[in-house]
């Protein structure tokens, strides 16, 4: 694994963990807000999907080792397409994973970028200003405590402007061409199932929908349901 440093158009630094095992594609995972490429989830997933796959895993702005503030959306395409233009110069193939926000992301990037291969959304938002984001959940704090309590990546986040103006998803979502894949939570205290099933629905693509039962949020569903999230990812990443 090499971690190397790119620059947006606004010359924020994104730091990027390349895991190159010489295949001729590569799949970018696009961590959600309060995620990191260096979190232990993130590593998981990457072993998980390394078999199929070269991976990319970045930190977004206002986390992990990346430069700058955080802003929900609003300025974070900037470091995706910083992180594709890299990987375009090595892969003949380029998919993303993204979630939460992350997903958002990917979703964004691909109603503009049509050279994605595959995309896979996860937990994303339809449109941020519904995020339900019910923190007082057991279901939300209880993983963070417990399962996924990394006291380096939380004194990491560094949050920006919450109120920036944000392209909502769900006004993008028919011009995303790649085949996409959007997995929800059932018990998502974060984003609610309804924002991927409304997606899902608007999107004009070649699609699936799979809701998780009795999952939670975004990493969660990988967390929890670790074979079947990879089985059902890699089985999407790899047909035609």
């Amino acid at each position: 694994m090499q971690e190397l440093s790119l620059k947006t158009s606004d010359n924020i630094t994104i730091k990027i963990n390349h895991y190159s095992e010489g295949k001729d594609e590569v799949l970018i995972i696009c961590p959600g807000w309060f995620m990191t490429k260096d979190s232990k989830s993130v590593k998981n997933l990457v072993e998980s999907f390394l078999p199929i796959t070269d991976v990319i895993a970045m930190d977004f702005r206002g986390h992990g080792r990346s430069g700058g503030f955080y802003t929900f959306t609003a300025k974070e395409e900037r470091d995706l397409d910083a992180v594709v233009e890299f990987a375009k110069t090595k892969y003949k193939k380029v998919s993303l994973m993204g979630f939460s926000l992350g997903g958002a992301l990917v979703l964004l990037h691909g109603a503009r970028n049509f050279a994605i291969n595959k995309i896979i959304a996860i937990s994303a938002p339809s449109d941020f200003s519904k995020i339900e984001n019910h923190m007082y959940s057991p279901h939300a704090w209880i993983p963070t405590l417990f399962q996924k309590f990394e006291p380096k990546r939380w004194l990491s986040i560094r949050a920006g402007n919450l109120f920036l103006p944000k392209l909502k998803p769900i006004d993008i979502i028919k011009k995303v061409q790649a085949p996409t894949l959007f997995l929800a939570g059932e018990n998502d205290p974060t984003v609610f199932p309804w924002h991927s099933e409304l997606l899902y629905n608007e999107a004009l693509c070649k699609k699936s929908y799979l809701l998780f039962e009795n999952a939670n949020h975004a990493e969660d569903l990988f967390n929890d349901y670790p074979e079947k999230f990879t089985n059902v990812c890699t089985e999407w990443l790899t047909k035609d």
